[in-house]
């Protein structure tokens, strides 16, 4: 199974200049004073992925095992996406690329935000390398809050509610956490109108040929 760049070589190296700026993120410790389990950078990534997966923070489960998504939350955005394992840690399909790389440690009501100076220190420059990108995923408030910024609703509920007004390359999601299960309970129309959606934007990315022209491009 794939998990970061460094393994997807079917299609070629990675330019240089990309290998190196990776490198720099996985060796990453400028939050480590303030991360209870020390820095371990977490993400997957190619320049070839068409679609973008924004997320919070890695969890415990996933600092623990290093491989992004690979918690209860992640079984419910693959079901969401309607991919399988296979295809989501594919890197040059999906890059996964959360608003802080590492665990954050956790407060009285969970996981603590992302640290702030991971965004600020390597979000523009990955996504700059993100050369084919067609769709992107924001999930959650911190990452409806960095893609959107001034375009975003003042609550959760209602951007994801208004996912239409976002353009054909942009959907806001919700975290996929259990600790969900009542809001997904109390807005039912979230699985019944806006997952259809999702899934087929997915399925028409994936079904694409390398190269095929882009009728969808992603806002970052």
């Amino acid at each position: 199974m794939i998990h970061d760049a460094r393994e997807a070589r079917q299609g070629g190296r990675l330019h240089g200049a990309t290998e190196g700026l990776l490198r720099e993120v996985r060796a990453c410790t400028l939050c480590q004073a303030q991360l209870p389990l020390g820095p371990r950078p977490v993400l997957q990534f190619h320049p070839r992925a068409r679609i973008l997966i924004a997320g919070q923070a890695p969890g415990r489960k996933v600092h623990e095992c290093g491989v992004p998504f690979m918690d209860a939350s992640g079984d419910r955005l693959r079901d969401w996406l309607g991919i399988d394992a296979t295809v989501f840690y594919d890197p040059q399909r999906i890059a996964l690329l959360p608003m802080g790389f590492c665990y954050p440690g956790s407060g009285q009501s969970g996981d603590l935000a992302p640290r702030p100076e991971c965004a600020a220190t390597w979000r523009a420059k990955l996504l700059a390398r993100l050369l084919d990108l067609r769709l992107t995923l924001a999930v959650g408030r911190y990452a409806l809050a960095w893609h959107l910024g001034s375009s975003g609703r003042p609550t959760l509920t209602e951007t994801v509610r208004a996912w239409r007004e976002y353009g054909p390359g942009l959907l806001p999601l919700p975290h996929p956490s259990p600790r969900n299960n009542i809001w997904l309970k109390r807005n039912a129309w979230f699985e019944r109108e806006l997952l259809p959606e999702l899934r087929g934007r997915v399925r028409e990315l994936l079904d694409q040929a390398p190269g095929a022209p882009a009728d969808r491009r992603a806002t970052a």
